[in-house]
């Protein structure tokens, strides 16, 4: 969706932003691509201090950045909080800075909201996610910081290259549960 088009620094008039961490932002992207209401998605860095990081930097653990990905939808076709609970759904909140094989800071879990409504609607999920793990759930809550557009090559990762070893067996398995899970939220199904 973005690989062209980067998202402008703002919301279209209407829309909001939603930016999310949690583990690999290839595997963020794909899932947030088929939901209905995501007008666009795209890969990125926030949450660390060096100023326009890059993808070497931010893997080596130098920056303090997390991938991420900004979506901005629709609040009138999808909510905040349907599109945290698809968050939750598709990545594990219970390992710290760690998604299945691909370990770091930058895989940490985390939301960065961009209000005050969403910082009230993703405190009202994580306390129902930590109620629903019987481990400690790590996902960090913060307020939006900077946020850096990855290089273009990590946009739409997932379509340009599905059979990719690692989109074959790490990504295919979250947008098939997306898919069975969340069916009535897909843009396929709309």
């Amino acid at each position: 969706m973005s690989i062209a088009h980067p998202l402008s620094p703002e919301p279209r008039p209407g829309h909001q932003f939603a930016t999310l961490g949690g583990g690999c932002f290839w595997c963020l992207e794909a899932v947030y691509e088929d939901l209905k209401g995501v007008v666009d998605v795209e890969s990125g860095y926030s949450g660390g201090t060096t100023h326009a990081p890059d993808y070497g930097s931010v893997c080596g653990g130098d920056t303090g950045h997390a991938e991420v990905v900004r979506i901005e939808f629709d609040p009138l076709k999808v909510s905040y909080r349907q599109i945290l609970e698809v968050f939750f759904a598709i990545h594990d909140p219970t390992t710290l800075n760690r998604q299945g094989n691909d370990q770091g800071t930058q895989y940490r879990s985390v939301i960065f909201t961009h209000s005050d409504e969403q910082r009230e609607i993703a405190k009202e999920v994580l306390t129902e996610v930590k109620n629903a793990w019987d481990r400690p759930v790590v996902t960090e809550l913060l307020p939006a910081p900077s946020y850096w557009r990855a290089e273009r090559e990590h946009q739409e990762y997932f379509s340009h290259h599905p059979g990719q070893g690692y989109c074959a067996v790490v990504i295919g398995p979250k947008v098939a549960k997306f898919k069975k899970t969340f069916n009535d939220l897909r843009k396929a199904a709309a």
